[in-house]
């Protein structure tokens, strides 16, 4: 089943700079459901109007369903309905490749993080950053291919408490020490849910810097209504940001309670 209803236009963001920049975008999508009870409503098409208004070469997803029965049973009779396949192939644009794995697994289904990119990538890897049994949290590791580089993707969610979070800064560092050769660039994009700003600090001492672009400051992503808090983020090594932004407006607001945030980057 594909694709979708309603509008969003690509003019509402800045147009794509070209191939010396790569454009990144993180996105939490809520697993494709907003609301509750009876007024819950499925905006998972929306959302793939949204990720094609990106524009970006990288999207780095999180609360991706793979499956959900319940879901599916729910919105099996609405006009457009729950999509046959995982979200992730669901939400990418034609051409683009797709790497998902599970972080969580639930009664009615499985959820987790995911790549999609317009260029091509390697083999996939998933690392269990889990820091307890009721937060299950992974990273998913892409390698792509892009102008003649390799860019390692790592989609992270960490989680909601701090302790947790500075836990698994120091596995995200044993991973990358592991499997990330240190001449070869790296992002590390998601939802950090790092709503004090204290991971800035411990993320520098591995290596990896946050994205800021000079003009653009902070930018607030939750929640979509009304952001006061900056936890989705880009953080990188042999990378530096040129700009920065967050697509807002009520079609953005509805779509899922974090809003999406868009950068380009250039090597060093």
């Amino acid at each position: 089943m594909k694709r979708h209803h309603g509008a969003l236009q690509s003019s509402q963001l800045p147009p794509n700079t070209g191939l010396s920049a790569l454009r990144v975008a993180t996105y939490n999508i809520h697993k494709g459901v907003r609301g509750v009870g009876p007024r819950k409503r499925l905006e998972i098409h929306n959302l793939g109007l949204a990720v094609e208004a990106l524009d970006a070469d990288l999207v780095f997803l999180q609360e991706v369903h793979l499956y959900h029965r319940r879901h599916a049973q729910r919105f099996d009779r609405t006009s457009f309905g729950w999509p046959d396949q995982g979200q992730a192939e669901f939400l990418a644009p034609q051409g683009y490749d797709v790497a998902y794995r599970s972080n969580a697994v639930t009664r009615h289904g499985e959820h987790g993080n995911a790549l999609l990119a317009r260029w091509p990538i390697g083999d996939i890897g998933h690392h269990d950053v889990s820091d307890h049994r009721f937060e299950q949290r992974g990273l998913l590791h892409v390698p792509v291919r892009w102008n003649g580089s390799t860019v390692h993707a790592v989609v992270a969610h960490f989680g909601l408490i701090h302790a947790s979070r500075v836990r698994q800064v120091q596995r995200l560092a044993d991973f990358i020490e592991r499997e990330v050769p240190r001449d070869e660039l790296l992002v590390v994009a998601g939802d950090f849910n790092d709503w004090n700003e204290k991971l800035d600090e411990p993320m520098a001492a591995i290596g990896l810097q946050r994205a800021r672009a000079l003009q653009g400051g902070q930018h607030l992503t939750f929640p979509s209504l009304m952001p006061v808090f900056a936890l989705d983020r880009f953080y990188l090594r042999g990378l530096h940001c040129r700009t920065t932004m967050v697509p807002r407006g009520m079609a953005w607001a509805r779509m899922s309670d974090h809003l999406p945030l868009v950068a380009e980057l250039e090597p060093d």
